[in-house]
């Protein structure tokens, strides 16, 4: 995960796995791209979502749209351009750009998340109203945006 002043940025390429029988982007593949980049962006900021996972915290998404403006093919260079807004309420909302090689914009989606504690053992999840401090701390960052 880059960090640069237009926001979080990830490269990709399109690979045979990433699409449908006719070589174009399957849209499956975009929800996978989002939430890397959303690990990878996270990470930067000083938390690894794995070390989220170990304390009993997820961030699920509870909202996802996705517009597709253009497909994306077998060997595309794709940028992966993210930017956290701040907090609305309980959500925590991302918008994310898909961009060609040519520039053009190949999709934008916006995904909202919650984060969510879960005790050892228990079936259920309650709703975290205050962010621990580091990912407090963290989440500020990644609305900062790179600098």
């Amino acid at each position: 995960m880059k960090r640069v002043s237009e926001g979080w940025l990830l490269e990709r390429r399109v690979l045979p796995q990433h699409t449908d029988h006719a070589g174009v982007m399957w849209h499956g593949a975009y929800v996978a791209w989002l939430e890397e980049a959303r690990v990878e962006a996270l990470a930067a900021a000083g938390i690894a979502y794995s070390d989220l996972s170990v304390r009993g915290l997820e961030l699920p998404v509870v909202s996802l749209t996705i517009d597709y403006k253009q497909p994306l093919f077998h060997g595309d260079a794709v940028q992966l351009w993210s930017e956290v807004l701040p907090r609305c309420g309980l959500k925590l909302p991302w918008r994310s750009r898909f961009v060609a090689a040519s520039g053009k914009l190949a999709a934008e989606a916006r995904v909202e998340l919650v984060l969510v504690e879960s005790a050892p053992g228990l079936d259920q999840r309650r709703l975290v109203r205050r962010l621990p401090a580091d990912l407090e701390a963290a989440v500020a960052a990644l609305v900062r945006g790179p600098h």
